[in-house]
């Protein structure tokens, strides 16, 4: 009788380690799944912004007499402004002149940052040095022979769900474009 007992008390206590053991695998699929989400949205914000800038780079080849005017002007920041305001002359349904055309084009892009990038911005200037400390940066340091630069990015999280920061106390730019031969 006695070492009856015993073995019913051993098989609860192998059914307790079993159900921890399956609890711990289960937290850990459970903390994969959420990296796995995580890293999927910011893939798409990456995409998205490699999208706009890139749909920039292509307008202002088509227009580049606006480079060195209007496109270089463009600083704008969606968490500041995050309805952007429409132009003066809007293109879409006559014709219009090269800075109506870049006004149209920017109108256009700062919607695109409003609405798919949490807290976006985008910047244009000529940049020579768009690293710092491995990171990119928006701050611009170029003169007329420096590359043009086209700078997206988003107010991003670390993993603790603290905003991620980078070396001059804001958010980092996700995407930096440079545009080879460009002279406005």
């Amino acid at each position: 009788m006695a070492s009856q007992r015993r073995v019913h008390g051993f098989a609860l206590i192998e059914v307790q380690v079993a159900v921890v053991v399956l609890a711990i695998g289960v937290l850990g699929a459970s903390a994969m799944q959420l990296v796995a989400m995580r890293v999927r949205y910011e893939s798409q914000l990456l995409s998205n912004a490699a999208q706009m800038a890139s749909a920039l780079a292509d307008r202002m080849r088509a227009n580049p007499a606006q480079i060195g005017t209007a496109y270089l002007a463009l600083d704008y920041d969606a968490h500041a402004e995050p309805v952007p305001a429409a132009p003066a002359r809007p293109c879409w349904a006559s014709a219009c002149d090269s800075a109506a055309m870049a006004d149209a084009d920017i109108y256009d892009l700062k919607r695109q940052v409003a609405a798919q990038l949490p807290g976006g911005r985008v910047r244009v200037c000529r940049d020579a040095g768009m690293w710092a400390g491995g990171r990119l940066r928006w701050s611009c340091v170029g003169g007329p022979g420096a590359p043009v630069v086209i700078k997206i990015g988003w107010r991003g999280k670390n993993p603790d769900g603290t905003p991620a920061r980078d070396t001059e106390g804001g958010h980092a730019p996700g995407v930096a474009l440079a545009m080879a031969g460009i002279a406005p």
